[in-house]
């Protein structure tokens, strides 16, 4: 007697693809689905053409990110210090050649990462920078190209 294997086919259902950025933004997880990030996001719009806004989230950012451990933003920590230059430049009038949608990310993300009160707070043992390095990962997934054009640019002499 033979014995014949069988497979099971499971199918497996998919989502379709979100049409616009609002939708596919609530698929990214709960960092991103959080009031804490809708913050961010409403505080960046404010904050794209305010200079004086720019210098206080440059500075605020700045500090942080000398303050956390890197470990949680694993190949993201070059692009969130570019992040940072980036914004610096053009708060400076040097670099203009960002979209305003890459900036408007960059900054929200920026945004996120400096609110002690957002999805885990940053005073969380072991967990507390989990949901910022998932906000600036989703950020340069979003802003990558722009972020390379900034750094050929740094690189070319300015």
């Amino acid at each position: 007697m033979k014995k014949t294997k069988t497979k099971s086919r499971r199918k497996i259902k998919t989502r379709p693809a979100p049409k616009n950025l609002e939708q596919r933004v609530l698929y990214h997880g709960p960092a991103l689905r959080s009031e804490a990030f809708a913050r961010a996001l409403t505080d960046a719009k404010s904050c794209v053409n305010d200079p004086e806004g720019l210098d206080a989230l440059f500075n605020q950012a700045a500090r942080k990110a000398a303050a956390i451990p890197r470990d949680p933003f694993k190949e993201n920590w070059p692009y969130l210090q570019t992040m940072l230059r980036l914004v610096r430049a053009y708060h400076r009038g040097e670099y203009d050649q960002v979209s305003d949608g890459a900036l408007l990310w960059i900054i929200a993300a920026l945004n996120y990462l400096i609110d002690p009160f957002d999805l885990i707070p940053d005073k969380t043992p072991f967990l507390g920078f989990l949901d910022d390095a998932a906000v600036i990962a989703f950020a340069v997934g979003k802003t990558r190209q722009a972020l390379d054009d900034f750094m050929t640019w740094e690189t070319a002499g300015s």
